[in-house]
């Protein structure tokens, strides 16, 4: 799984630190990485305008798709979380890698910035959002309209967008998870249970 971090997140972000260690027990493997370099994140901490790069973002995201395969020696299936504006750069990945990547989780996310990116994604697409995040649930509304494969919305109860609320968090993890051994295989539902 590749994560997309967004709006000024990186690597160390403890919210997909979070997801990611509960996928890693589910046994899929995770990479987080920073999709800007250390001199761009000063400069977009003044500017906030890279994070709104998705074309940027995406690239690298694409350019760790690519690299996957001869990294790790086979070529597994591929799956991208992405959160807030990094949900938008998985997509857009998604759409020019589609025999790559087979499902895409978006958390919190502003799928609407892939723009036309949106109707060639045919990879099975969970867009999460918080209950009381009501323009990202409408931005995501609009957003799946256009996707080309299978998607769903998913809105957690009294969560804002950064899923802080008690249980917010676990719930969106436990999504990301289900829907990853969905569409990409895995461990069946006994194993994750004995993992947990």
């Amino acid at each position: 799984m590749v994560f997309a971090h967004g709006s000024g997140s990186g690597r160390f972000s403890p919210r997909n630190r979070a997801v990611a260690d509960v996928l890693v027990r589910a046994g899929l493997a995770t990479m987080l990485m920073d999709l800007l370099t250390p001199r761009e994140e000063s400069v977009d901490l003044r500017t906030r305008h890279l994070r709104f790069d998705i074309g940027l973002l995406a690239r690298r995201v694409i350019a760790t798709i690519d690299w996957l395969p001869a990294a790790l020696a086979e070529d597994l299936p591929v799956g991208c979380f992405g959160a807030s504006t990094g949900a938008a750069a998985a997509l857009v990945s998604a759409a020019e890698r589609p025999h790559r990547v087979g499902a895409v989780v978006s958390r919190g996310g502003r799928p609407d910035l892939a723009g036309e990116a949106l109707r060639r994604v045919t990879a099975a697409t969970l867009l999460i959002v918080g209950g009381n995040d009501p323009e990202v649930i409408r931005l995501n509304r609009q957003a799946m309209l256009a996707l080309a494969g299978e998607s769903r919305l998913e809105i957690v109860p009294g969560a804002t967008h950064l899923f802080e609320e008690p249980g917010a968090l676990e719930r969106v993890a436990r999504l990301a998870r289900d829907w990853f051994l969905q569409h990409l295989g895995g461990r069946s539902d006994a194993q994750v249970g004995s993992a947990q």
